[in-house]
């Protein structure tokens, strides 16, 4: 039938948009594409060529619905952007097919694996007038950067966290929608680009971790809309160009790690926009422009050479949050007047002098870190600096402060971090110090305090080091120390300290220094317990007697330092990879050294042993026998009655069972036999901070770990059984060469037992830091970096949720071979609870010196800081120094030498380097991704993936 009344087509059509809204947009599932968008998407799909692909058209036949598939929802339905981020493809070919969707505003190819780019690809979807992004970010490309020709409208160029390289001229000239570049982590060499885009649009340029070298272009401020400039880490020389002055839209401005010179341009602080400007580790000198905080609120020219004093209203912008000037050459006092809204100032490392005291700290309520560590300020610590009762660190370490410690920093209860060494401080340790229940580092060593330890530092429950050596301290250690649950280090040397030693902390690890007091008699046992301590010194005392041998079961002891005592007799037998310095006890002798038994001695020792020894066994025997008898006689139990009273006691095993599918490992196991392996400590081959290892020998001769997990403390969120086993069942299905997967369970009721194949070379810190460090060679070290990479990676990336890392640190890396790791403790991040730990996160999230410094704020296990770890671990493999050296974290004693490029030679295992110009090389290559790893800003980070390819790349 044929209408041909107006109303009654505008009836037909207003139906007909009815059915659209009825069918598309509401319900988008019965939306169809166009046959031929449909084809070319089904084609893709095929030519995709991965399991489990979620692109299936025989699963899901309407392509709106396909993972990453977004169509408009107009009455041409097409798809106007695709995303295939971590899809996990590394075949391109697929690439120009998708040129035939003209429709398309958005492609993302993030997170694969691509190596390269077809050079059909540019020239067909260069075509597409609407495509407004592309992103290939995160992959493994290389060559040189492609042209791009036409692309009309793209805005938005993503290619960062790859391994491209070459120069770049006018590849990108004819782009003239570009407004965001990102080529971050890259291998680009030549001078910086200026040539982005013909329309001269671009606001953010993003170039950091490259090779560019030369000046900042002169013509970057024709580039009127930019918002962000990021050129860090490159190696980029000459002065910042005035030009820069020009971009009236700027907000961000980051030139961190060059080797740039001159003086900061006055024409920055005309840049009202300009939010955040960073510009640290380079060389530049000259004095600080007065107004250039006045727009800013993020500040960092840290690690330069900047002269002169700080402008009387530099800190006084109440936009201004924080300011980093440490290590420069500045001189004078710190500004009185400082904006109430300042969170960070950082001051260290300066000829900065004075007294702090005219700094009004009582506006500041907002500062929760303070540093003004390494000057030479003067007078007293100001009470008002109490008031600051947000600080979360206090650092005022290194100047001349005198006179005493203000009670008033008791009222700092947020504070986590107090360091006050090497000043000219007296009097008493305040007990107020005891109010700081949170704080997890005090150091108030070198000074001259006197007067006892308070009690009431047992209260600072959280604490992890507490350093008072080099001071006038007497009396005794308060009893109460040991209440220190989590305290790792103890430096009481170089004090007055006498009287009993009480039972120390039983987790302390880094060290237990008591050297240069008044201590006197047998060295006590009290410090029997301390099976996790690397060092102990007890030198320049008055000990007296024999050397218990206790201490030479102290299973991770690696110095004993027991020098200038009156100790006496025979020196027990250390392992080898305990260094004993027994030196200034001329009646201590070694063990090798006693007198020797002659044979006919020897022989008569033996015998009335042999003699004792058969008495003892006949006097056993006849006892046994009258017991018996008497027992039988009076008690009368018969079998039966014993068999009942067995089947009804409590079994020590609640459930055991096996994980592995690896049917070699099924006819290994034997639970029972490692059972009985477990009774035995002689079978305690590694412990950990959470786990002791026992080496069990199953009937079939095959070795295997079996790790004990003590339910001793809350943080062990067991909850049931049935869900730690449901846990374990999902890690025991994983599968990686360089992660120790669980392969066997079983169950206590205080403990639980995992299975794991064995590693016989033990763990890396003990090969790296013992007696086998030289058998580590540059291809082992370089292995083993890609090995732990490699499964970092792999936890990071499981596809249900990624398994984070609470300790990741060279403990926790055990070697099959000294080319193969694998990354264990995998399972803590499933089973500890942080939130109910007696301790702080970071006391729970780490071993000392692999820590991220933001874990003690943010309270939170994060991927950037498994990476942060990671980064710590691979410095260890190419300095050689363990993760903390004397009270110094490698981390930081990295960044402060990193500064110079001429000097990283310096900082690299001279053993190793020396060995070749190539070696020498890669490990600056791998050293680059280490310095990345332990940025102090978690964002800057690069992802695990990213950090595994830049190794791959430096080989």
């Amino acid at each position: 039938m044929v209408f041909h009344t107006a109303n009654m087509r505008s009836c037909i059509h207003s139906i007909y948009l009815l059915v659209y809204i009825f069918f598309c947009i509401f319900p988008l599932v019965f939306c169809k594409l166009t046959s031929n968008q449909t084809d070319v998407m089904i084609n893709v799909s095929r030519q995709l060529n991965i399991s489990n692909s979620p692109w299936n058209a025989a699963k899901e036949p309407n392509v709106c619905q396909w993972k990453g598939v977004t169509c408009n929802s107009t009455l041409n339905n097409s798809v106007v952007s695709l995303s295939l981020s971590g899809f996990g493809l590394s075949n391109s070919s697929f690439l120009p097919m998708l040129c035939h969707i003209d429709s398309l505003q958005s492609l993302d190819f993030s997170n694969n694996s691509l190596t390269s780019i077809p050079i059909e690809f540019f020239n067909s979807c260069g075509g597409i007038d609407e495509l407004k992004s592309l992103n290939f970010s995160n992959n493994m490309l290389v060559g040189s950067l492609p042209t791009f020709q036409k692309f009309p409208g793209l805005e938005s160029l993503d290619l960062s966290f790859n391994h491209l390289s070459g120069n770049i001229d006018s590849q990108l000239n004819d782009l003239s929608a570009l407004k965001n570049l990102n080529l971050i982590f890259n291998n680009f060499n030549g001078s910086v680009p200026s040539r982005l885009g013909k329309s001269r649009v671009l606001e953010r340029l993003e170039l950091s971790v490259n090779n560019f070298t030369g000046s900042i272009p002169m013509d970057i401020g024709t580039y009127g809309n930019l918002i962000l400039i990021d050129l860090s880490r490159n190696m980029l020389t000459g002065v910042i160009p005035e030009s820069v002055g020009n971009l009236t839209r700027l907000q961000i401005l980051i030139l961190s790690s060059n080797q740039l010179n001159g003086a900061i341009p006055v024409g920055l602080s005309r840049i009202t926009k300009l939010q955040r400007f960073a510009a640290n580790q380079n060389k530049f000198v000259g004095s600080i422009p007065s107004n250039i905080t006045k727009f800013l609120k993020n500040l960092d020219l840290s690690y330069n050479e900047i002269t002169g004093e700080i402008p009387s209203e530099f800190l006084l912008p109440s936009n201004l949050h924080t300011v980093d000037l440490s290590y420069n050459k500045l001189h004078g006092p710190i500004p009185e007047s400082i904006s109430p809204s300042l969170v960070r100032l950082r001051l260290g490392s300066n000829n900065l002098s004075g007294p702090i005291s005219s700094v009004r700290f009582a506006s500041l309520q907002n500062l929760m870190y303070l540093e003004l560590e390494n000057n030479t300020f003067t007078g007293m610590i100001p009470t008002e600096i109490g008031s600051c009762t947000k600080l979360a660190l206090l650092n005022l370490a290194h100047n001349e402060l005198n006179g005493t410690l203000p009670v008033e920093l008791g009222h700092l209860t947020n504070l986590q971090v107090l360091k006050l060494q090497l000043n000219k401080l007296g009097g008493d340790i305040p007990g107020q110090i005891g109010g700081l229940n949170i704080l997890s580092i005090l150091n108030i060593s070198w000074n001259s305090l006197n007067g006892t330890i308070p009690s009431s530092i047992s209260n600072c429950g959280k604490l992890l080091s507490l350093n008072l050596q080099g001071n006038d301290l007497t009396g005794s250690i308060p009893d109460n120390i040991s209440k220190l649950n989590y305290l790792l280090e103890l430096q009481l040397g170089e004090n007055k300290l006498r009287g009993r030693i009480p039972s120390m902390p039983l987790k302390l690890q880094i060290s237990l220094n008591l050297s240069s007091n008044l201590f006197e008699g047998p060295i006590p046992r009290t410090l029997s317990g301390l099976n996790n301590l690397e060092v102990l010194d007890l030198s320049n005392n008055n000990f007296s007697g024999e050397v218990p041998d206790f201490l030479a079961q102290l299973s991770s002891l690696t110095l004993l330092i027991l020098s200038n005592n009156q100790l006496s007799g025979v020196l027990p037998m250390f392992n080898q990879h305990v260094s004993v310095n027994k030196s200034g006890n001329p009646e201590l002798r070694p063990a090798e050294s006693s007198s020797p038994v002659s044979s006919k001695n020897r022989k008569s020792v033996a015998m009335t042993i042999v003699i004792t020894l058969a008495a003892a066994v006949l006097a056993v025997g006849v006892v046994a026998i009258i017991f018996l008898l008497i027992s039988r006689r009076f008690h009368k139990v018969n079998d039966n009655q014993l068999q009942s009273w067995e089947v009804l006691s409590p079994p020590q095993v609640i459930r055991g069972n096996l994980l592995t599918a690896n049917g070699i490992h099924k006819s290994n196991i034997d639970i029972a036999k490692a059972m009985e392996v477990i009774a035995s400590p002689a079978n305690i081959v590694l412990k950990t901070r959470f786990s002791t290892y026992y080496k069990a020998i199953m009937p079939s001769g095959a070795s295997y770990f079996v790790k004990k997990l003590n339910w001793s403390d809350k943080i062990f969120q067991l909850g049931s059984h049935d869900k730690f086993v449901q846990e374990l069942e999902v890690l025991g299905n994983l599968s990686n060469s360089n992660v120790m997967i669980p392969l066997a369970y079983v169950l206590t009721v205080d403990s639980a037992y995992l299975f794991y194949e064995f590693a016989p070379k033990g763990t890396l810190h003990d090969i790296l830091h013992g007696s086998l460090k030289y058998s580590l060679d540059w291809a082992s070290r370089y292995s083993i970096a890609v090995g732990v990479a490699q499964g970092l990676a792999f936890l990071h990336g499981c596809t249900s949720s990624p398994i984070l890392l609470l300790d990741l640190s060279s403990r926790s890396i055990v070697l099959k071979s000294l080319k193969e790791p694998q990354v264990g403790d995998i399972e803590l991040f499933k089973v500890i609870n942080p939130s109910k730990s007696t301790g702080s996160l970071s006391t729970v999230a780490g071993s000392v010196g692999y820590i991220p410094p933001e874990y003690a704020y943010t309270m939170r296990v994060t991927m950037a800081g498994n990476i942060y770890s990671f980064g710590v671990v691979l410095l260890e493999l190419l300095t050689g120094k363990p993760a903390v050296s004397e009270g110094t974290e490698l981390a930081k004693w990295v960044l402060s030498n990193s500064v110079r490029p001429d000097k990283l030679d310096h900082i690299l295992d001279f053993n190793i380097i020396r060995t070749s110009l190539v070696v020498r090389n890669q490990m600056l290559a791998v050293l680059k991704v280490a310095i990345a790893c332990i940025s102090v800003s978690p964002e800057a980070r690069p992802k695990m993936k990213s950090v595994l390819r830049m190794i791959l790349n430096a080989r």
